[in-house]
């Protein structure tokens, strides 16, 4: 944890410095009270009113000093939180699709929130507590010694005790920690999930079965917190109430020391104030130590994520996609359902993949950008391994339309231009052209601020075919050297999907394009046509020539859905035996 600190040295070394000089005025205040108790039992006024105003000044330089303190010390805290949120994102932004294939959106974003907090708070507050602490023991401990050693030695007997009691403390309390944060997290999930599938619970009426799912979820971090509470509810108070035995046995000694003579009234509220000063670090102690414990256990999860190496990275110095009309080679690749598929494809045409769902058209797709590496074989753009190529360069080049199109929250301009940052960099007019391609541009303009319209989370505050045909116009925008159609018109009614189909031929017009569509009527568009069975190529050829010469080309087209060809000829009692 301590490595995201390094930038923000001076202000630690600040706010230590600050930190060390408000002990200073702290610990001179006893001293001080004890001069003005002897002033007074000598009736000496000068020397009352000298200690009089030296502790007024003394309490005032503290107030100042932990007023700046505590700014530098938020300006740290808050500096922490800024590193760690940006290298947490960024840090998610490099990960491979791999990783969240089998992650929780819940719980990532716990780990942004709940286990960051935890964390900084230790790094910007915490920390400086725990150095002020112990700056305030030894300082007001060296003072008890010069006042009477043999008091100071008997009122310290309890420190050890308070030593061990807070190790103890720490060994339990850090894996009773860690698990509240991970129930909090599976809570954040949950919660996560309901929010993103709202429509399908009211859609089934199954408020109630997500409200037990919330509630259970709440029910495992209310049981995991109590027992951390337990464990503060003793530790703490114990590490409070063992300086206390000390603080009675100076009233006992001390006293009768006052009444002997051998000590001053002044010496002994001296010593006693400084005795009271033990109480309220001791107290601290235990309260940060509690902190360092939540902040361990947040830093273990939110390293977990920012130790974690993709495994789909560029090699250093890794050179650009060379230029070329975007041929494709798959050479006995083995990737999922894929079991050594061979497949070459020229730039510049279109080829549809055909096949029963799970038969590895959507990997094959998936492989082309590097979103992840086939287990064996190679799969090559224009001649270069994309494992090879600069994964920036090779993604720029492929641009990809699926059946669930994902737009963000922001204007309908800025989803159709996302391929170049911002739509206020580029010419309007090429993305009202890109909307009218795609055969979005009359809908736009009819929603109440048109292209500045914000769609809603996950644009759906749109109809489907609406997302459609702005993820449509995005691709267009993008201008791609390989463009992916994954049942892009599966959402549009008819008359709208035959008013893209003519914008689509027109931009896949010397485009290398591939095509994953259950409709003949989009398969129609390609000049030559995959079938894909069980992971491998059961036919490849012009829709007449499968249509003549492939029996299961022929059934396709006849029944008109590959689904229903593939379940007819893989009924369900095969494909469980198969299992």
């Amino acid at each position: 944890m301590f490595k995201f600190l390094g930038p923000y040295w001076k202000g630690c070394l600040a706010s230590t410095t600050l930190a060390a000089l408000a002990v200073y005025a702290t610990v001179a205040i006893p001293d001080l009270v004890g001069r003005a108790v002897d002033a007074i039992e000598s009736d000496d006024t000068g020397d009352l009113k000298t200690a009089v105003w030296l502790i007024a000044g003394f309490g005032v330089a503290r107030l100042v000093l932990t007023v700046v303190r505590r700014l530098v010390g938020g300006r740290v805290s808050l500096g922490v939180e800024f590193d760690l949120r940006r290298r947490l994102y960024e840090k998610l932004l490099e990960l491979d699709l791999a990783f969240f294939d089998g992650q929780q959106t819940g719980q990532l974003m716990s780990r942004a929130t709940v286990d960051l907090q935890s964390v900084r708070f230790f790094l910007g507050y915490g920390l400086v507590f725990l150095v002020q602490s112990l700056l305030t023991l030894f300082v007001a401990a060296f003072m008890m010694f010069k006042l009477d050693a043999g008091l100071a030695a008997i009122s310290l007997t309890s420190v050890p005790f308070v030593v061990l009691i807070a190790q103890r403390y720490g060994l339990r309390a850090r894996p009773a920690v860690q698990e509240t944060q991970q129930r909090i997290a599976e809570l954040t999930a949950v919660a996560e999930e309901s929010i993103s599938g709202v429509r399908v619970i009211k859609a089934f009426a199954r408020e109630e079965r997500q409200q037990a799912r919330f509630e259970h979820a709440t029910d495992r971090v209310f049981s995991q917190a109590m027992r951390s509470t337990r464990l503060d509810a003793f530790y703490s108070p114990f590490i409070g109430f063992l300086p206390q035995l000390g603080l009675a046995a100076i009233l006992l000694i001390g006293g009768n020391q006052v009444i002997n003579g051998s000590m001053t009234s002044g010496e002994f509220v001296a010593f006693y104030s400084f005795l009271l000063m033990l109480l309220v670090p001791m107290r601290w102690l235990g309260m940060t130590l509690g902190m360092a414990q939540r902040a361990t256990a947040s830093a273990a999860r939110l390293f977990e994520i920012l130790d974690r190496t993709p495994t789909l990275q560029s090699e250093p110095g890794a050179p650009p996609l060379p230029d070329g009309n975007g041929a494709i080679s798959l050479q006995g690749v083995r990737f999922r359902a894929l079991k050594g598929v061979d497949l070459e494809i020229e730039g510049g045409r279109t080829v549809a993949l055909v096949g029963a769902t799970g038969s590895g058209k959507t990997s094959i797709v998936q492989l082309l950008p590097r979103l992840y590496d086939p287990d064996a074989g190679v799969v090559k753009v224009d001649g270069a391994d994309v494992r090879t190529v600069d994964a920036q360069s090779l993604r720029s080049a492929i641009a990809v339309v699926d059946d669930n199109p994902f737009l963000f929250s922001t204007s309908i301009a800025e989803n159709i231009a996302y391929s170049v940052g911002s739509a206020e960099t580029v010419d309007q007019d090429r993305i009202v052209e890109a909307a009218k391609r795609a055969q979005a541009h009359e809908f736009i303009e009819r929603l109440p601020d048109g292209y500045e319209t914000r769609v809603g989370e996950r644009g759906l505050t749109l109809s489907g075919g609406q997302r459609q045909r702005l993820a449509i116009a995005r691709a267009f925008f993008a201008d791609p050297r390989i463009l992916i159609l994954d049942d892009a018109t599966s959402a549009v009614d008819a008359s709208t999907e035959q008013l893209i189909k003519q914008a689509l031929r027109d931009v896949m017009a010397g485009r290398t394009t591939i095509v994953i569509a259950h409709r003949l009527s989009t398969i129609a568009l390609a000049d030559e046509i995959v079938v894909l069975e069980d992971g491998v190529i059961a036919a490849q050829g012009t829709h007449d020539e499968l249509r003549e010469g492939n029996e299961l080309y022929r059934e396709i087209v006849e029944k008109g859905l590959p689904d229903q060809v593939f379940m007819t000829r893989n009924p369900p009692e095969r494909e469980v035996a198969g299992l």
